[in-house]
């Protein structure tokens, strides 16, 4: 089984490290070089180990509390719909942080975690995303093979938070924002097939 590249696009499209860049350089602002790597490192692991318990444990926390797939379908699909709205406005939805969130941030020692990594970059929406991922998947292989992609992801966040101060200089506000609408595009269209795969599997006349 080889990884699904549609996947790893959708789940990058969520974490959508680029447009976090912004904030992150704010939060950041007046620290020494040395402390940018260290935040970004813990960041990218803090998103890698969220996303990858949300592959193995997610579906069992589903059947715990008696969530069926197709309904989690339609509702994490509805979820990811509003984050990619407030994406096409190049803004930000209280379902990935708030301003109370952002402001206790300035005053922290150590914001990889929270809120950069979760609720950020790792917030409902792509844990969401995840675990509908890993439901499609064909048992335990394929959830090994959706765990290393998700690893790859975690890396390429790293690597941009990493070198957010001269992607931020390149791209400017306009170049920023102009990817966080394509990666919201792209997102929107995820989030109405998950809700279409939902409601086709609780009202099968709808697919007739």
């Amino acid at each position: 089984m080889t990884l699904d590249l549609k996947d790893l696009v959708g789940v990058f499209a969520i974490l959508n490290p680029v447009g976090a860049i912004p904030l992150f350089l704010t939060l950041t602002a007046g620290r020494p070089s040395a402390d940018l790597r260290r935040i970004a490192a813990k960041t990218g692991a803090a998103v890698a180990v969220i996303l990858v318990l949300a592959v193995w444990l997610g579906q069992s926390l589903l059947a715990v509390f008696g969530i069926g797939v197709p309904a989690f379908r339609i509702a994490g699909g509805l979820l990811v719909l509003l984050i990619a709205i407030a994406m096409f406005h190049a803004k930000s939805t209280p379902a990935r942080h708030t301003r109370e969130e952002d402001a206790e941030a300035e005053s922290k020692e150590d914001i990889s975690v929270v809120p950069l990594a979760i609720p950020l970059l790792a917030g409902p929406g792509a844990i969401s995303l995840v675990i509908v991922d890993a439901q499609k998947t064909a048992g335990i292989v394929g959830e090994f093979v959706l765990t290393t992609g998700i690893l790859i992801v975690a890396l390429l966040v790293w690597l941009i938070l990493r070198l957010a101060a001269p992607i931020g200089a390149r791209l400017g506000t306009a170049g920023l924002n102009i990817v966080t609408r394509v990666m919201g595009l792209i997102l929107a269209a995820m989030a109405v097939q998950f809700m279409a795969a939902g409601l086709v599997a609780l009202l099968p006349g709808l697919a007739r």
